[in-house]
């Protein structure tokens, strides 16, 4: 593999890697109603709470019920009598133990940012018989998702003693144009088994006053949003207005992205099933290539602002000559472009795999189609078809060579990766981001997502991601 001025497979892995810490949060807006509310005048509204220590130590602190309600009282935590968990030592997280953003410092650097550190309290705000708990799924599907409703269930019942969940069909339009399911250990017993969402989704129909007269009028006081950028988004405006209002109601995030390009988190979950479901795509454009005379395998992965998938799935195969990402512009006519890659790789080895993500190369056919950007219900950059384009460009640079004939197939996997169960690995993480999501709620915590941060579960505010 070769450094031609586009992104061969090597050459992804810097980029990534240097991605992977410092990319910031897409600032895609929201359906317009959620994107509405967002922007309004709200005394809460993107405020972080910081905790200043020692040292430039600093704790992004998550908000809490008491906050709003000092008054609250505190319940010993069931799990210290449940005869199926024995409580050892340290089980229970310290209120004082925090995770670190940054664990690569110099001498002389201050101790920086800190997220609260996930997990059981001693004492929790919620007595299980007056939980009423409701989950919800938006925006596309990624593997997992089945999981993470199965893990909240099972252990708001089994851990808590909660028997009030319900899941809301349809993604935020559910709250009020939908009935709600009753959702239990037997009726969720084998759903991780299964790809997609039992509950449905839906990109849009954010109306947060709808949203919160639902939560109120339904008496829940447990609300568990899984979805990406934007559905976290609208999740921080419900809890603002559910703070306005004084409710009782702790609003927690799951945050969910399949292209694992969220800041400040370790990885999305799902992501691990997507490149290996990727795997049978590259595969299968490698056997085409090798093949054929002077053949080309073009495979078209997701990843709409970043190339992880695709960048992941070119280091796991093996096989891919070429891996092209949104974060590495590439050019094609000239020299050290990738037409002239191509060519010069079909004389050394008679065959070549190109893995590219779809949101590569947005900016070069725009520019030879004269397209208007146009937008979906969350808010999305419609993307146009790298891979037919690119193929097409190809095809196109060979036919005017003479005595160089190639066979070029274009395999376009991009929703069967998604649309898969999810594998031993996200199961696994799934049930853990699922029970620090339900520890954080029964301790009073509200406004925070959770996920893995520098390999220890924390709670990080809602305030983070905007």
């Amino acid at each position: 593999m070769e450094s031609v001025g586009v992104a061969p497979a090597p050459a992804a892995v810097a980029v990534a890697e240097q991605k992977m810490k410092l990319l910031e949060p897409r600032k895609e807006p929201l359906a317009s109603a959620a994107a509405a509310a967002a922007k309004a005048p709200c005394k809460w509204a993107m405020k972080k709470k910081l905790v200043g220590g020692d040292a430039g130590y600093v704790l992004e602190d998550v908000p809490h019920l008491t906050d709003y309600m000092p008054e609250l009282p505190t319940y010993p935590n069931p799990l210290q009598d449940n005869p199926a968990y024995s409580v050892v030592k340290q089980y229970f997280v310290n209120t004082d133990d925090t995770v670190t953003q940054k664990i690569v410092v110099r001498k002389n650097s201050a101790r920086g940012t800190h997220f609260r550190r996930a997990g059981p309290r001693q004492r929790v705000y919620f007595q299980p018989d007056d939980v009423n708990a409701a989950i919800v799924t938006c925006g596309g599907l990624c593997p997992g998702l089945n999981t993470v409703i199965r893990e909240l269930v099972c252990g708001l019942y089994d851990m808590y003693g909660v028997t009030s969940v319900v899941g809301i069909e349809g993604g935020y339009k559910g709250f009020y144009s939908r009935n709600t399911v009753t959702l239990t250990p037997k009726s969720v017993n084998d759903i991780h088994k299964r790809g997609g969402t039992i509950l449905g989704t839906s990109r849009g129909g954010h109306d947060t006053a709808k949203i919160v007269d639902s939560l109120q009028d339904r008496g829940i006081n447990q609300v568990y949003i899984i979805g990406g950028d934007g559905t976290q988004q609208g999740a921080s405006v419900i809890y603002e207005e559910v703070r306005r209002r004084g409710l009782k109601c702790a609003v927690v995030g799951v945050p969910k992205t399949i292209d694992n390009d969220i800041a400040v988190i370790d990885k999305s979950f799902g992501f691990d099933t997507a490149v290996e479901e990727a795997q049978r795509a590259i595969n299968a454009a490698h056997v085409e290539a090798e093949s054929a005379e002077n053949g080309i395998g073009v495979v078209k992965l997701m990843g709409r602002n970043s190339g992880f998938i695709a960048m992941y799935a070119t280091l796991a195969s093996r096989d891919v000559d070429c891996c092209l990402i949104p974060e590495s512009p590439f050019y094609l006519e000239g020299k050290g472009g990738l037409l002239e890659f191509v060519e010069k790789r079909l004389k050394d080895s008679g065959h070549m795999v190109i893995v590219v993500a779809e949101g590569a190369g947005q900016d070069l056919i725009a520019q030879s189609m004269n397209f208007v950007d146009t937008q979906d219900a969350s808010g999305n950059k419609l993307l146009l078809d790298v891979g037919l384009w690119l193929s097409q460009k190809i095809k196109d640079h060979f036919k005017k060579k003479t005595n160089f004939p190639i066979t070029l197939k274009y395999i376009d996997p991009t929703y069967m990766i998604r649309a898969v169960r999810s594998n031993a690995s996200d199961n696994v993480y799934c049930t853990l981001l699922a029970h620090s999501a339900l520890h954080g709620a029964m301790a009073g915590y509200s406004g925070f997502t959770v996920a893995p941060v520098n390999g220890r579960h924390a709670y990080i505010p809602f305030a983070e991601n905007h």
